[in-house]
């Protein structure tokens, strides 16, 4: 694992993921992803998934060049969506996988010690086979719904997260309609931290956004 070979370790690991934010064109339109990043790092954040849907592979390895170089000027991490290729190629810390994505063990054979790895997962059971299988981290939600995804409009909530949190020994991040107005909860709880796109990505002012959402989360 590239964060935690480094002697970074599971406090370091936990610390940089209080707060990830995701990369999210739409929501940061009509600025780019890139400045909108910049000033969510100025802001404080240590941690960045890039999450890119709907580009090509190369538009995809451009953009985490340009996120890696970013990253790296702040001593943070990156997180690449789904792309173990594309996070060794460009030195990613870690890559970020779903249910529907390749299985973490295969993950976990390919990239070996090189990548953190993440998983999404909205109960115990799915955590614990996740870090059983080598998951460093678990992103749990959705807990206040979403709109970012098409997983419909149930939240799972705090007490769900809770769960998840005691269940595995790793950090766990609440992800999913993650917001100034509920990231205080989250703070109270028993995750690691927030995963959000929006409250950032969409801010007026990512850099204040991101603050904010530190302060309120500690």
């Amino acid at each position: 694992m590239a964060a935690l070979g480094a002697g970074l370790g599971r406090e370091g690991l936990e610390r940089r993921l209080r707060l990830l934010v995701l990369t999210d064109a739409d929501a940061a339109a009509p600025r780019n992803v890139v400045d909108v990043t910049r000033l969510a790092l100025e802001g404080g954040c240590r941690a960045i998934q890039l999450r890119h849907k709907t580009g090509t592979a190369r538009e995809v390895l451009e953009l985490a060049r340009t996120l890696r170089r970013l990253t790296q000027s702040f001593d943070a991490l990156l997180f690449v969506n789904d792309r173990v290729d594309i996070a060794l190629a460009v030195g990613a810390d870690g890559v970020h996988l779903g249910p529907g994505d390749l299985p973490v063990s295969c993950a976990r054979h390919w990239a070996g010690p090189f990548l953190a790895l993440g998983f999404s997962a909205d109960d115990p059971d799915g955590a614990r086979q996740a870090v059983a299988e080598g998951a460093d981290y678990i992103g749990c939600g959705a807990v206040f719904g979403t709109t970012t995804k098409d997983v419909g409009t149930e939240a799972i909530g705090i007490q769900a997260l809770n769960r998840v949190a005691r269940s595995v020994p790793v950090p766990v991040l609440a992800i999913g309609g993650v917001s100034e107005e509920n990231v205080e909860l989250v703070g109270g709880s028993e995750a690691a931290g927030a995963a959000v796109v929006r409250a950032v990505m969409g801010a007026p002012d990512p850099r204040d956004a991101t603050r904010r959402l530190l302060t309120r989360l500690s």
